[in-house]
Order: C-alpha cells, then sequence, then structure tokens
C-alpha cells in the first residue's frame, strides 16, 4: 500500500478547490447552456489531467502504482457513465432548463466528494479490519452487474424517494423555477425550489452508485490515496461527459450491458484476489477497455430507434 505524506492529499485538495474557483467563478460565472464544443473540450480537459495525474504516479510511485490509478480511473469513468443515464432521466422529470443543468451537476459534484470521501476512508478502514469484507464486496458487484446486464428501464419516481418526501415535510417547495436559485423566501419564510430538490435527487443517485462503483475499484486497489484521487477525477469528469452524451444516451443501447460485464468482471477479480488464479491490473485495465470499446461500437453499428420512431411505430 501506498502510504503519501499529508503534502500529496493537501496538494490534490488544492487542485480540487482551484478547478471548482475556476469553474464557477471565471467558466461558468453565469448561467448558459452548455454547448456541445464546450462539454468535449472539458471532457478532453479532464482526461488529459487524469492521465498526466497517472503518468506522475507512475513516474514516482512506480508502475504498479500508475496501473492501479489508470485501471480504477477508466473503471470508476465507465461506471460513471451510467449516471449519466439517471441524471438526464431526473433533468427531464423536473424540466430543468438547460442552462441551470451545470449549476445542479457543479454542487452534485461538491457533495459526491465529500460523501466518497467518507465512504472511502470507512471502506478502507473496514477492509483493514475484517478480509473477509472484500469477498462480500466481490459478491455485491457480481449481483449489481448480472442486475445491470438485464438492462431494465429504470423507472425514475422521485417523488417516491424517502429523502425528498421527507425534505418535503420539513421545508415547503415552490411549484416553479426561480431562476437559477435553490432557495427563495416565500413571504415570511424560506421555500425551496424544484432546482434544490433535483440536487437532492442527484446526491441521493450517486449515493446509490457509489455503493457499486467504490467496491469496484478495492478490486483494483486498497490504497486510499489512488481510490480516492481517481474517483474525483471520474467525477469531475462526469459534469462534460453528461453534456456530451445526454442527448444521445438513447443510441448507447449496448452500453449499459458492457457497464454490466465490468462490474462482474470486477466481483470475480475480487473474489480471485488470494487464488493462484489472481487477475494483474495490467490484465483488468486492457479487459475494462476492450468491453467498454465493444459496447460502444456496438451501439454504433446496431443504432437503437430514435424514441419518436419507436412510438410512431408502436402507434
Amino acid at each position: 500500500m501506498l502510504t503519501v505524506p499529508p503534502i500529496a492529499w493537501i496538494g490534490f485538495g488544492i487542485f480540487f478547490l482551484v478547478m471548482l474557483a475556476l469553474d464557477l467563478g471565471v467558466f461558468h460565472r453565469r448561467s448558459h447552456v452548455v454547448t456541445f464544443r464546450e462539454s468535449l473540450a472539458w471532457t478532453l480537459t479532464w482526461v488529459t489531467l487524469a492521465l498526466l495525474f497517472g503518468a506522475g504516479l507512475w513516474k514516482f510511485a512506480g508502475h504498479d502504482k500508475g496501473v492501479e490509478f489508470l485501471t480504477g480511473y477508466l473503471l470508476e469513468l465507465s461506471l460513471s457513465a451510467d449516471n449519466v443515464f439517471v441524471i438526464a432521466m431526473l433533468f427531464t422529470y423536473f424540466a430543468v432548463p438547460d442552462k441551470y443543468q451545470h449549476k445542479v451537476l457543479l454542487w452534485g459534484v461538491i457533495g459526491a466528494v465529500l460523501m466518497r470521501f467518507a465512504m472511502i476512508l470507512g471502506g478502507t478502514a473496514l477492509v483493514k479490519e475484517a478480509a473477509w469484507v472484500l469477498y462480500a464486496f466481490g459478491g455485491l458487484l457480481i449481483v449489481a452487474g448480472v442486475k445491470m446486464l438485464a438492462n431494465k428501464v429504470e423507472e425514475v419516481e422521485p417523488e417516491k424517494n424517502p429523502l425528498v418526501r421527507i425534505f418535503r415535510k420539513l421545508m415547503p417547495v415552490t411549484k416553479d423555477f426561480h431562476g437559477g436559485s435553490f432557495f427563495v423566501k416565500d413571504g415570511v419564510r424560506w421555500a425551496a425550489t424544484p432546482l434544490f430538490v433535483t440536487l437532492l435527487c442527484v446526491e441521493a443517485a450517486d449515493l446509490v452508485f457509489a455503493i457499486d462503483s467504490i467496491p469496484a475499484i478495492f478490486s483494483v486497489t486498497l490504497d486510499p490515496f489512488i481510490v480516492f484521487t481517481s474517483n474525483v477525477f471520474a467525477i469531475l469528469g462526469l459534469r462534460s461527459l453528461y453534456f456530451l452524451l445526454a442527448k444521445a444516451v438513447h443510441s448507447f443501447r449496448y452500453l449499459k450491458p458492457a457497464l454490466g460485464l465490468v462490474l462482474a468482471f470486477a466481483g470475480v477479480k475480487m473474489l480471485v484476489a488470494h487464488t493462484a488464479w489472481k487477475i494483474d491490473n495490467l490484465v483488468a485495465l486492457g479487459v475494462v477497455a476492450l468491453t467498454l470499446t465493444a459496447g460502444v461500437v456496438a451501439s454504433l453499428v446496431h443504432r437503437a430507434p430514435e424514441p419518436k420512431a419507436a412510438e410512431a411505430a408502436a402507434d
């Protein structure tokens, strides 16, 4: 396990805060509709930064740690793609205007990073005290992968979400949006807007996905620094990835089954980690990359019918 000095954690924390400050105060100071070109540029930026970080680990911490980060990052980035499907459905359900979607995702990222930091520290401590937990995680990943392979259409019903129900009992929620505000003063008291309820649902969705993605990266490494940094880079890239893929999520019909295979593979890798059939991380990196590539290529070759065309055919 790589034990990094506190300065490494501090340095990465500063990097994270600087990037958020640039995002909030410079590039997205005013709400606007994120264009395809802008989302593509940001996606390439985050991928490049992640690869440079991985190259730095490779050089200063060794080949194995570099491979661990790159494998973990690809795994987390690919699993975050499944978030895109759910986020797109949430934005559609709440009819969130395009120009305010970036704000929801940005604050969603901040909440997700804090939440995953706590889960990663808790998970690594738990595994350290009870190694058998890894086998439980492995079984959980296989079950999750099989469910995803079924490729069932997910129903998004935020109003049935326990978190949303509790919040509505504690604070009133306005019927309409009030610009990009999360809260407004309704008479003598404050009320939340549908934009904040959307943010709650996005955070709840990330918690559900974290239950799968964090055990998945434990199949690659137990180093908390690598687990955390790979998660952060994947989460930071999720916003631009959303705007890049949101308009065409229906076209990637085989991506979700591919993600199911990746999860199941991570589960198997975890279960055989202490046997003669142990799977090397470099092999895992190749398997994950090939599986995702196959899912994307198959989706492009065998395109799903456009939603309107499909509805017309059904009628």
